[in-house]
């Protein structure tokens, strides 16, 4: 099996991370970062990366917040954890979810950083983005993420994915990011292109039908 493909910083990242520097701080004294776009879009690479031009900037993952029971509704977690904390210049303290072990872990500090990424879906939901200094899109089509998605889990998650996928439609439905994005993020050969965003929107997804799967919830 080939290696999945990475594409390497290159100097689009350096600049952002330049740009991202200079923002004013947005929770408290943090410049706290959104990183958005489908399941499987690449948000994880590509915070990893941004974090490193970044300097060992501290990524929290909406992996941790979220749950089987919660896919979605976990904003009052995140405020009351994370961004009040934060936004007091106090450590925050939250409990991360173990995804195989169905349940939340102890507690983990994550104390104020010049920058924070917060990367997951629905980081740029609209109780969030009065907290973000900036917001990214990863920009790739729904589908394609979704399938990239459903590959690098195999079989074995094919079950939740089957739950995630409506889900997610509905959430975007409802409360979507890519409209609101400053900067549009997508994959090149040669790393990534970063463009101001949200640009050469899409058309609008087709409505929800009841062809569209199981409840989020399961």
């Amino acid at each position: 099996m080939n290696a999945p493909f990475r594409p390497a910083p290159g100097p689009a990242l350096g600049e952002l991370a330049c740009r991202i520097r200079r923002l004013p701080p947005s929770c408290g004294p943090v410049r706290l970062v959104g990183i958005d776009g489908h399941a499987g879009s690449g948000k994880t690479t590509f915070s990893g990366e941004l974090a490193r031009a970044l300097g060992g900037a501290p990524v929290l993952r909406l992996d941790d917040i979220a749950s089987h029971d919660a896919l979605f509704d976990w904003t009052g977690r995140l405020l009351e954890q994370v961004i009040e904390p934060l936004a007091r210049g106090r450590t925050a303290h939250y409990s991360p979810y173990d995804w195989r072990a169905r349940r939340f872990g102890p507690p983990r500090p994550l104390p104020p950083a010049p920058v924070l990424l917060l990367e997951g879906v629905g980081a740029g939901r609209r109780a969030l983005r009065p907290r973000l200094a900036l917001l990214l899109w990863l920009d790739l089509p729904r589908e394609e993420a979704w399938a990239r998605g459903r590959c690098r889990d195999g079989e074995e998650q094919r079950e939740f994915w089957n739950g995630w996928v409506p889900a997610e439609r509905r959430h975007f439905a409802e409360d979507p990011s890519r409209p609101f994005a400053d900067v549009l993020v997508r994959q090149i050969e040669e790393g990534y292109e970063v463009l101001t965003g949200p640009v050469g929107s899409p058309p609008p997804d087709p409505p929800l039908t009841q062809g569209d799967g199981p409840p989020a919830v399961w």
